[in-house]
């Protein structure tokens, strides 16, 4: 039997993890894949030895206080490498942990796949070393992350990214803005204020204050704003207070991002997603005055939107900490309302973006990646 290990220690690598165990599955309906992982890879038939909700650790403190769990799960994974000897490895992102198990996995002779692999070029690059080290295959899902994992010595292959396969709405533009009472005639602006607590805080009072007063000047704009589901309701009435004339929408973020004529977007995998549906936007980053300054000495880009750093220059406007002010805001957003030129000609260098992202089936092409990789260490042995 076919015995493949996985580790996704995030609730994005549990979602791309789960399309990865499926499609190895279609091809070796005999492999007993194993792991962490979350319910998403549970379904598709992976057996979980941790939860990914086991492994949300956050912060230095975050990391101290969990280090006896952590002792403890090193030991149990090591003993199901010694007792299940998988043919390979799978690490997706969560490279703090993922790394550590690496290092595990080459103390026992087994070859290890890096899918969705950190991102160094962003901070961290000290990283690539250990990388090249530990890791026999590096799969990447950014173009420009070819050359800098080969020039690292680490075989990499490109293989798309795995969003073109999730990027699908569930109804039509009409069914949407029937749903929401929302008038197709009326331009559209969609909120993103990002999917955690703390974003939302710092974010979402801003954009509020801006098309509060970009509605004064254009009285039938209309406002949606996309709630997380994981976040409570009562965060956003807090923020929005009563009687808003705005929709608050949750389970809908890909609609309000494709049926929107421009958005407001937190940084994150939320630009990226935007980007592919080329939709306009603005992208918005604030955070506390420390975590920025010591944010400011590792990150080594000089975009924090994932589409100005494929497109290798700003085709969207980035409103970052001190600059990320509703007046700032309003200015950017009107002189975008206004000029239907400057939005075709974002549109037009969103679509370059979408066409270097590869093809669908990034999963697809992975899963015959890992299992040629076991082909060949098997002849090698």
């Amino acid at each position: 039997m076919l015995k493949i290990m996985i580790s996704a220690g995030e609730a994005s690598g549990d979602l791309h993890g789960s399309r990865l165990v499926s499609e190895l599955k279609a091809v070796r309906p005999d492999a007993e894949v194993f792991g962490i992982g979350g319910d998403r890879m549970q379904a598709a038939g992976m057996h979980l030895l941790y939860h990914i909700n086991q492994m949300s650790i956050v912060g230095l403190s975050g990391i101290v206080r969990q280090l006896p769990f952590l002792r403890q799960a090193f030991k149990l994974i090591r003993n199901a490498l010694v007792k299940n000897k998988p043919a390979l490895i799978i690490l997706i992102d969560y490279p703090g942990f993922n790394l550590r198990l690496a290092k595990i996995a080459q103390s026992l002779d087994i070859p290890v796949m890096y899918y969705i692999v950190p991102q160094v070029w962003a901070w961290g690059s000290w990283r690539l070393k250990k990388i090249a080290r530990l890791v026999q295959q590096a799969v990447v899902i950014l173009p420009f992350e070819t050359e800098i994992f080969s020039n690292a010595g680490i075989k990499t292959e490109f293989v798309g990214h795995p969003l073109l396969d999730v990027l699908q709405v569930k109804s039509d533009k009409e069914a949407f803005f029937s749903k929401h009472q929302l008038s197709p005639a009326k331009k559209t602006i969609g909120l993103l204020p990002g999917s955690r607590v703390s974003e939302v805080a710092m974010l979402l009072p801003i954009m509020r204050a801006a098309v509060d007063q970009l509605r004064e000047k254009h009285p039938d704009l209309q406002v949606v704003i996309s709630k997380a589901e994981s976040l409570d309701k009562q965060l956003f009435a807090e923020i929005l207070e009563p009687g808003h004339p705005y929709r608050l929408i949750e389970n809908a973020t890909y609609e309000i991002m494709k049926y929107s004529d421009l958005l407001v977007v937190a940084s994150g995998t939320a630009t990226l997603e935007a980007g592919l549906f080329k939709t306009p936007m603005v992208i918005v980053y604030k955070v506390s005055k420390l975590t920025y300054s010591i944010g400011k000495l590792l990150v080594k880009v000089d975009f924090l939107g994932l589409v100005n750093l494929l497109a290798g220059r700003q085709i969207v406007p980035e409103l970052v900490q001190q600059n990320c002010t509703a007046r700032n805001l309003i200015q950017t957003v009107d002189s975008l309302l206004t000029d239907n030129q400057k939005l075709d000609r974002m549109r037009e260098e969103l679509s370059k973006i979408r066409q270097q992202m590869g093809q669908p089936g990034a999963a697809k092409r992975a899963a015959a990646i890992a299992l040629n990789l076991i082909e060949s260490a098997r002849a090698r042995s």
